[in-house]
């Protein structure tokens, strides 16, 4: 067979094109299903550490809607750094990414390039003309799922020509080689961060003609050693449980592709005869016709099979993770550092929202603790517990400008309504914790400190506890209605006001009543009194302010 003619700059154009048009049709399919199923996303991604099975069926869910077992997995890496998460929960997660990455390599073997416009023209309208949200956001998806097909359909019409092109087709030939199709498949998925991407080159060779099973076969199980890279660079720089995380993803997937090696032929064997045939055509026409289902249908029973041998044996990666990632030396010298804030759930606004979640309400038990720390320290007359308060309140402060900066990023992305209402909400959050921490530590705690020696009668001091107590609680209340999005809480917290008024009322007539001239002693003592029921009043204030906008966060939650 001679050698045609090829121009390489059209050949490269429509390659190159086409493949970037199938990673912005993924991308944008993958932001469409986030935004539609955020929330949904949220409450599954709870469920997480039930055990290693329904573990296993999460990841493989998440993956199906994320279109990435990568990211997927980084989310993982997130949890166990935050320690939502333990080692051994999370090897579930990780073999049931493996399962839901097959979903994009299912979808993409109906070839319907030739009606992949329709899709595209379909949701472009509905996302630019759309009123509502969820109309727009599966715009976004049907637009998203018709430039893959599009970009599909331009890579295969790329390649066409390279049927005839004898080099060429020595080099796919060599793909049938195991150990240099994988190599290939796993160095193209490291570098476009797409293991689709490469699974999607293989059948758009497959629906030419140019690929055989086997081929593809090596390609694919390459494919998932190479989506190891992004979580391992996820992991770079994180605690040594998310490391390991990202050990466990690379040694699950390099252990199960160097078992199917040898077996790759009987894998071809299963594929071809759970699959459908063409009788009718014959030669290269047959084998474009068939593989492409064939190799999409190898890659999910490789990876089905592999998760049901290896889950049951979950504790046994774990134990190799730890071994391999030692535990390291803790650094001191950081005041405060947010254990939540994971960047690679920005790929998921819900979840990153979730995280900015989590993290404010770990600012708020600081907060709840200072408040409580301040009795400690004039019960003990500790200037040690005193000193320790502006700690916190310094801790505070950086967690502020971190949720901020975290905010700030997501805010950047792509964000339904009820997402943007949460963002404002964590954001006013965050600055009311911060301005309840600085009346606690600045205002509150050196009012007690200064009162010294100077006790108030039996009865006052029984007042102020009250109140102080009162104020706590709603305090406690309100820190339950943003940490666990507690409706019930924050209505509660909101409910105290007409009691809160009442015992601060009280105080402050029982002052006013016991005023005497000529008495300059108790004058500063009266002062500063009232100076303490105004700040737990300004304590309370800021507790209702931040109940009362959790209020209808709780109830879309809940929806």
């Amino acid at each position: 067979m001679g050698n045609i003619e090829i121009n390489w700059l059209q050949l490269g154009m429509g390659l190159f094109g086409g493949l970037a048009l199938f990673l912005a049709g993924l991308e944008q399919v993958s932001n469409g299903l986030k935004q539609a199923a955020g929330r949904t996303l949220k409450l599954v991604l709870g469920k997480l550490t039930t055990n290693r099975f329904t573990g296993a069926l999460t990841g493989a869910l998440v993956t199906g809607v994320l279109n990435s077992s990568s990211v997927t997995t980084v989310l993982v890496v997130g949890f166990v750094t935050a320690g939502v998460m333990s080692l051994q929960q999370s090897v579930g997660v990780i073999m049931g990414a493996n399962i839901g990455s097959t979903v994009t390599a299912q979808i993409l073997a109906f070839n319907i390039a030739a009606y992949a416009l329709a899709p595209v023209a379909i949701g472009f309208f509905m996302l630019f003309a759309g009123r509502r949200d969820r109309v727009r956001q599966i715009g976004m998806m049907v637009m998203g799922l018709g430039l893959v097909f599009f970009g599909m359909g331009l890579m295969s019409d790329a390649m066409r020509p390279l049927r005839s092109y004898q080099p060429f087709i020595d080099i796919l030939v060599s793909m049938e080689r195991p150990v240099l199709g994988l190599l290939a498949g796993a160095l193209f998925t490291a570098l476009v961060q797409s293991s689709a991407a490469t699974v999607g080159i293989a059948i758009a060779l497959a629906s030419e003609g140019l690929l055989s099973l086997t081929g593809g076969l090596t390609l694919a199980l390459g494919a998932n050693i190479g989506t190891c890279a992004t979580a391992l660079l996820a992991a770079i720089g994180k605690p040594p449980a998310a490391v390991r995380a990202s050990v466990v993803h690379l040694t699950f997937n390099v252990v199960g592709a160097l078992l199917w090696l040898p077996l790759l032929s009987l894998l071809a064997d299963i594929a071809v005869a759970v699959s459908p045939t063409s009788p009718e055509l014959s030669g290269v026409a047959r084998a474009a016709a068939e593989v492409p289902r064939q190799l999409a249908n190898a890659n999910t029973m490789f990876n089905v099979i592999n998760t049901a041998l290896f889950l049951p044996f979950t504790s046994v990666f774990a134990r190799i993770a730890e071994r391999l990632v030692k535990e390291k030396p803790e650094a001191h010298g950081a005041l405060i550092e947010p254990k939540f804030l994971d960047e690679a759930a920005l790929a998921a606004p819900a979840l990153a929202l979730e995280n900015a979640r989590r993290e404010t309400g770990r600012m708020a038990e600081i907060v709840q603790q200072m408040l409580v720390d301040v009795a400690a320290a004039v019960r003990d007359r500790s200037t040690e517990r005193f000193e320790a308060l502006h700690r916190k309140s310094q801790e505070i402060a950086v967690l502020q400008a971190a949720i901020f900066e975290y905010l700030g990023t997501i805010r950047t992305g792509l964000l339904s309504e009820d997402e943007s209402q949460r963002v404002q909400f964590l954001t006013e959050a965050v600055v009311t914790f911060e301005s309840i921490a600085s009346v606690v530590a600045k205002d509150f705690a050196e009012i007690m400190r200064q009162l010294g020696d100077q006790q108030p009668s039996e009865q006052t001091r029984e007042m102020i506890r009250g109140l102080y107590e009162s104020v706590l609680e709603a305090l406690d209340l309100c820190v339950r209605a943003v940490r666990d999005e507690d409706g019930d809480a924050a209505d509660r917290a909101v409910a105290m006001n007409e009691t809160i008024e009442r015992q601060a009322q009280e105080l402050l007539a029982r002052q006013a009543d016991r005023l005497r001239p000529g008495d300059p002693d108790y004058l500063q003592l009266a002062r500063m009194q009232m100076s303490i029921v105004d700040k737990l009043a300004r304590i309370y204030d800021l507790c209702a302010r931040v109940a009362r906008t959790a209020i209808p966060q709780a109830t879309s939650a809940a929806a």
